[in-house]
C-alpha cells in the first residue's frame, strides 16, 4: 500500500524565492498544448482567394495611379484608394472568397495527453517485434487511431479515426496522425539559462 505525501519545497528555497506559491500555482495552471489542423475538400477555394487577392492587388496599384494623375495629396491617398470603387469591388471579392473557403474548411483539434495517460496508451499498443527491431515504440497499425481518438477535442471516436486513416490518402492520414502526435512531442519549456 501506498501513500500520497505532499511534499513542500525547502525552506532554504522558499526564502530565496518568497514568490514561490505564486510560481507554482501558475505551474499547475498551465493547459496541455494543443494543435489544429485543416482540411479543405475543394482546391478551387484556395485558389479563388489567390485570385482575388491577386485581384485587389491589381485595382489598388492602378487606383493608386490614378490618384496621383488627379493630384490627390499624399495624406489623403490611402484614403482615396480604399474609396475607388474597383478596390471596394475587388475586396468585396476577396472576403467573399475568404468566406467561402472559411465554410469550406474542415477543421479538428487535438490536445496533448496528461504524460500517465500517454504512457498507457504506449502500453496498450505496444509494437511487434518487427516494427521494435525497425524502432518504433508503439504498433504503427493500431497506434495513430488510438492517438487520434485520445487526443481529439471534436471528440472523434477510434472507429471513425480509423475509417479515415484508411480511406484517406496517405498525405491526408499522415496529416491527421501528425496533428494527434505533435502536441505530446512538442517541448514549451526554454531549458537555456535564464
Amino acid at each position: 500500500m501506498t501513500t500520497s505525501t505532499t511534499h513542500e519545497p525547502p525552506a532554504q528555497a522558499v526564502a530565496r524565492d518568497p514568490h514561490w506559491s505564486a510560481k507554482m500555482a501558475r505551474l499547475r495552471a498551465r493547459e496541455l498544448p494543443q494543435r489544429p489542423v485543416t482540411f479543405v475538400d475543394d482546391p478551387r477555394l484556395k485558389t479563388a482567394v489567390s485570385e482575388a487577392a491577386l485581384a485587389l492587388a491589381k485595382a489598388r496599384t492602378t487606383a493608386s495611379a490614378e490618384s496621383i494623375e488627379q493630384g490627390v495629396a499624399e495624406e489623403q491617398r490611402e484614403r482615396w484608394i480604399q474609396a475607388h470603387p474597383t478596390v471596394l469591388a475587388a475586396t468585396s471579392a476577396v472576403e467573399a472568397a475568404e468566406s467561402a473557403l472559411e465554410e469550406g474548411t474542415i477543421r479538428l483539434t487535438f490536445r496533448a495527453l496528461p504524460r500517465p495517460v500517454w504512457a498507457q496508451l504506449l502500453r496498450e499498443h505496444p509494437p511487434t517485434e518487427a516494427q521494435a527491431d525497425m524502432g518504433h515504440e508503439y504498433n504503427v497499425e493500431s497506434f495513430p487511431a488510438a492517438l487520434i481518438a485520445a487526443c481529439s477535442v471534436d471528440g472523434m471516436g477510434e472507429g471513425e479515426a480509423q475509417e479515415l486513416l484508411d480511406n484517406w490518402s496517405d498525405a491526408d492520414a499522415k496529416a491527421l496522425f501528425t496533428a494527434a502526435l505533435l502536441p505530446n512531442q512538442t517541448l514549451r519549456a526554454d531549458l537555456g539559462k535564464g
